[in-house]
């Protein structure tokens, strides 16, 4: 069960209020969107503090001038000095499409469905990503669901997966 209420509720209030106004601005510029990052972990079970927003977008969040890739004029980079990230699934891989086609929705805010959020975090390799994984196991999300995600779409990722369940097992 994904809950977007009781993170919102945690973090500092510019945060909350930064990520209900940039969906509602990315949803008035027709722009799909899911929250990820620490907002969409604690919708998952992991609750944490967090400094910024990000969000997985399509690419009609883009503007393409050869060479050169921007925002569309109206996508919010900053609300009341709280940044706003973009992930794409141009540069993560295709399969994120599924996700903003058919995000999973909490308290009208669209969320990156756990399988995906971890395949993010797996990519991007931070340590605090790698900590959300091993935490968002210990808060009790699907791995046999989250591995067979990974195969079907990341089997790399796997055996970093693998190492990161039988770290929360053993914490």
């Amino acid at each position: 069960m994904v809950d977007i209420n009781d993170v919102l509720e945690f973090v500092a209030p510019k945060v909350r209020d930064a990520a209900i106004q940039g969906a509602a601005q990315l949803e008035s510029l027709g722009i799909r969107h899911a929250l990820a990052g620490g907002l969409a972990v604690g919708a998952h079970g992991y609750i944490r503090a967090t400094a910024d927003v990000d969000f997985l977008v399509g690419e009609e969040a883009f503007e393409h001038h050869g060479a050169l890739v921007t925002f569309r004029p109206g996508v919010p980079i900053e609300v009341d000095g709280v940044r706003i990230d973009y992930l794409s699934p141009f540069a993560l891989g295709a399969q994120l499409e599924e996700v903003l086609d058919n995000p999973l929705v909490s308290h009208g805010l669209a969320v990156v469905p756990a399988e995906a959020l971890i395949y993010m975090k797996l990519r991007a390799r931070r340590r605090q990503d790698l900590l959300d994984v091993v935490e968002l196991i210990n808060a009790g999300i699907n791995v046999t669901q989250v591995r067979g995600y990974l195969e079907q779409h990341a089997a790399d990722l796997v055996p970093l997966f693998d190492e990161l369940a039988e770290e929360a097992l053993q914490s």
